[in-house]
């Protein structure tokens, strides 16, 4: 059952979009420029911890923007809960511009590396929760879900989510001994999100999408979307 009045999620998705819009726009606000110009290729040059934060955090922000919508697009409708999980989530994202901005100054200048790979990771880790409490509670009893998603579909999407919290807690752990690899370690998430969940689309859909193009229908199992 719903805790309080079911919405459909339209504008709570519109609203979230946003919030992914903005903070992934001010990640480039960290970049300054240098004020040397006279030695200009080199001070850009030394920029790039500045560069690979930015890059590292664009991409994170929308692995999870896109799995927003892939979570988003099996719901039928939110409540309450959903409403405050989603919004403790969206002002995590919007802290990581300033995560990232740390973690460029903190390599960038030589110190304070561990410290700033921990905090970045804490920050991620924090967004990677809500995302699975979100996911978990609208998932539980079938509440929420719609009829795009099948038991298969939920198992398949919830292993997806689950492996961030520990992906990101081994960078954690990694980045506090030695904070290149922890970095690595969450950079590799990267590709491992966008990549299709296999199983994620129900069977009855997955029949109706074959016979509508003419392809032959995947078996359980098989080829999913992202």
């Amino acid at each position: 059952m719903a805790f309080g009045v079911e919405r459909k999620p339209a504008r709570l998705v519109a609203f979230s979009d946003a919030v992914f819009a903005i903070s992934i726009t001010l990640l480039v606000l960290e970049i300054h420029p240098p004020q040397d110009t006279r030695h200009l290729a080199h001070g850009l040059a030394e920029l790039w911890p500045s560069y690979l934060a930015y890059a590292l955090t664009f991409l994170l922000i929308g692995q999870v923007w896109a799995n927003h919508h892939v979570m988003f697009d099996h719901l039928r409708g939110v409540d309450r809960v959903v409403l405050l999980l989603n919004t403790l989530l969206l002002m995590t994202i919007a802290f990581l511009p300033f995560a990232a901005s740390v973690l460029a100054a903190a390599f960038r200048d030589g110190h304070g590396q561990r410290t700033a790979v921990v905090f970045y990771g804490i920050a991620l880790g924090v967004a990677a929760s809500l995302f699975n409490a979100i996911w978990e509670y609208a998932r539980r009893d079938h509440r929420l879900l719609a009829s795009t998603v099948d038991p298969a579909g939920e198992r398949a999407i919830s292993r997806r989510f689950r492996v961030a919290p520990f992906w990101i807690a081994a960078g954690v752990v990694l980045g506090a001994l030695l904070p290149a690899l922890g970095v690595a370690v969450i950079t590799a998430l990267i590709p491992f999100y966008w990549l299709p969940i296999a199983g994620e689309m129900s069977r009855s859909k997955r029949g109706r999408a074959g016979r509508s193009d003419g392809r032959e229908e995947w078996p359980e199992g098989g080829r999913g979307d992202l």
